[in-house]
């Protein structure tokens, strides 16, 4: 994507090249020994490289063809000068400099373009020999070091601690952990813990609180299903799962920073924030004028089952979509704490993949989450994930009544958590995700997106073109054919009468995901919002684990090394533009790159709905959705 060298990098070339010899053109002419002449050379010569290239790429210049112009004109005309200068009183010719120069500009591009490509085939070799032809799934490599690192708690702090790491919110002090220009807090609690008597309860306020705790460790996971694919089958797991964590520049700033919050993926049942891919230290490293957040909600059937026909089940009113009201709780919390942190409690944007992704697309039709937000950017999730219906959840109470052999509500409150994770893992094909219940999510979202439900906020959609295997990868090939089996009989009936061989199964489902994201885009553009869709296209290096939303949030995030343990290389020329674009999104500004604003990136603009940017080998382009979507028909 990025040239090696531009027309900008030479006119910086022929400045520079000028202070190389008037250095030591002058520094000789006045008697200096050979070092200092060497010593000026170069001093004037980084100087006028360092002045010219923040000229030549700036902003006022790049942005207009005719200011680019202009200013080439005026270095070719003063070199020209320098140069007659320089022969005519000093007896030296700034041409063999600048042929120095050239050899330099061309030179160094060159050598770090091939000594990257060796870093890649190193990388993409032992990501090969662990996945072979990724057949069986992601394989992750986690010794017994990291497990135990991963798995290590926070504690309260009764003595001495490190104050500049420290942040006081309402609900307690938090010590986090500087490494390099990055603090991290991790493990904060954003409610009660719902254990005991607040097991199946929607989430509680935390009291108030001027305890000082540590924030150097991930909370919790979830309990949830574990599947072969699933890296969090390493973290320890716990019904008290309610916790978030902050990632924040060191560099303190009086300005308050627009807040990105991390939503994981799972398809409901399994995933967490202690999955490298969740991490956004690599973001914030690169941005450091945003602060990033992500937080675990409970799963599977902690978070979305239907007790209402249980007897004694009155008392859990909420279970139906506990785990999109511990969302809310999230985003609650940070709209009120996050600017202790250095946080714009009004400029907070939303992020998900997959289930996160279907989570957003709710909470924007969602009375209660009004205000918690004002943009967000999903991939690979949309309302249709939140189309069950209540007699799914009511089915999932009964059946595990059935297997823990219990009758009231009284006795599924007694159950011990491991007994819960058994049965869990053994419905894991019939557990439903959040319902449209008319209460907390709209009956038809799509209709409360026409009325202007979510037109306050902002929306990038992104559509995966091989996600399907992603999905495989995490669940394994038997889930995931039942998986598939049971997708296409939801589907039309005058569709599955075609439907023959179960190789053209997931191609059918991943057309329905298609047109599912294509149908959100257009219903929120129809109902005030502005869209912008963004098409994922890149080939896997590995095809049967794909390439979809995991590579997708990793190059947004530019978590490399998460996408490496994950089967995948990171194209980082990519990874940066979408990095810029993001960005912009965050900060509110236009969705443009102007030529060179990322070096050896030509202008490009990302055009909103009904157009499309599409991502295919390392690459962008802008086009409309309709050409696109004229195959994708069902």
């Amino acid at each position: 994507m990025k040239k090696l060298f531009t027309i900008d990098d030479f006119a910086v070339a022929f400045v520079s090249a000028m202070g190389y010899g008037y250095g030591e053109a002058i520094s000789k002419l006045f008697g200096w020994p050979p070092l200092a002449c060497i010593v000026a050379s170069f001093a004037l010569g980084i100087a006028l490289e360092e002045i010219i290239d923040r000229i030549a790429f700036s902003k006022t210049v790049q942005k207009k063809k005719e200011n680019r112009i202009i200013t080439y004109a005026v270095i070719v005309i003063l070199f020209l000068a320098a140069h007659a200068a320089a022969v005519k009183w000093m007896g030296t010719s700034l041409m063999d400099y600048l042929l120095e120069e050239f050899a330099y500009v061309v030179g160094l591009p060159i050598l770090g373009f091939f000594f990257n490509l060796l870093i890649r085939w190193y990388r993409i070799r032992k990501i090969r020999s662990l996945y072979g032809d990724g057949s069986k799934g992601y394989v992750f490599d986690v010794d017994d070091e990291e497990i135990e690192e991963i798995n290590q708690q926070n504690k309260p702090i009764s003595g001495e601690y490190d104050t500049d790491c420290a942040v006081k919110t309402r609900t307690g002090v938090y010590v986090g952990e500087k490494q390099g220009k990055i603090i991290s807090y991790l493990g904060i609690p954003f409610a009660k813990p719902p254990v005991g008597d607040l097991r199946w309860k929607a989430p509680e306020p935390l009291p108030s609180s001027e305890t000082v705790y540590e924030a150097q460790n991930f909370g919790p996971s979830a309990v949830q299903v574990e599947h072969k694919g699933d890296i969090l089958k390493h973290h320890r797991q716990s019904e008290d799962c309610l916790y978030l964590n902050i990632c924040v520049s060191a560099e303190n700033t009086e300005e308050k920073k627009p807040v990105l919050v991390m939503f994981h993926h799972g398809d409901f049942t399994f995933s967490g924030t202690a999955d490298p891919l969740m991490y956004g230290d690599g973001y914030i490293r690169n941005h450091p004028d945003i602060i990033f957040v992500s937080f675990n909600f409970r799963l599977g059937i902690f978070g979305f089952i239907d007790f209402s026909e249980v007897p004694g089940g009155e008392a859990c009113p909420d279970a139906l979509n506990l785990g999109l009201l511990d969302q809310i709780a999230a985003l609650e919390w940070i709209k009120e704490n996050i600017a202790a942190f250095g946080g714009d409690p009004e400029r907070i944007t939303v992020m998900g993949f997959e289930s996160g992704a279907a989570s957003i697309c709710m909470l924007a039709a969602c009375g209660r989450a009004k205000e918690l937000f004002q943009k967000a950017f999903v991939f690979s999730g949309s309302p249709e994930y939140a189309y069950e219906t209540p007699e799914a959840s009511r089915t999932l109470a009964e059946n595990l009544m059935k297997e823990t052999g219990t009758a009231t509500m009284t006795e599924l409150m007694q159950l011990k958590t491991s007994v819960l994770k058994k049965t869990a893992q053994k419905l894991w094909r019939n557990l439903p995700g959040p319902t449209c219940d008319g209460k907390l999510i709209p009956t038809d979202i799509y209709r409360a997106y026409k009325d202007g439900a979510a037109s306050g906020i902002a929306f990038i959609l992104g559509v995966p073109g091989n996600e399907l295997p992603v999905i495989r990868s995490f669940i394994g090939r038997q889930n995931y054919d039942e998986l598939i089996a049971a997708a296409v009989s939801d589907l039309r009936k005058s569709i599955t009468d075609s439907i023959s061989s179960l190789e053209s199964k997931p191609e059918l489902v991943e057309k329905w995901l298609t047109l599912g994201m294509h149908r959100c885009a257009a219903t929120l553009n129809e109902g005030g919002s502005r869209v912008h869709l963004l098409y994922w296209d890149e080939k896997p290096l590995i095809q049967n684990l794909g390439s979809g939303s995991v590579d997708a949030v990793a190059v947004m995030l530019g978590n490399d090394e998460a996408l490496q343990i994950y089967g995948n290389v990171m194209n980082k020329d990519l990874s940066e533009v979408l990095q810029g674009f993001l960005h912009k999104f965050i900060q509110g500004n236009a969705l443009k790159l102007y030529t060179n604003e990322i070096r050896g990136v030509d202008a490009f603009t990302w055009k909103p709905f009904p157009a499309v940017i599409m991502v295919s080998e390392g690459k962008l382009q802008c086009d409309t959705i309709e050409d696109n979507m004229a195959e994708e028909t069902l």
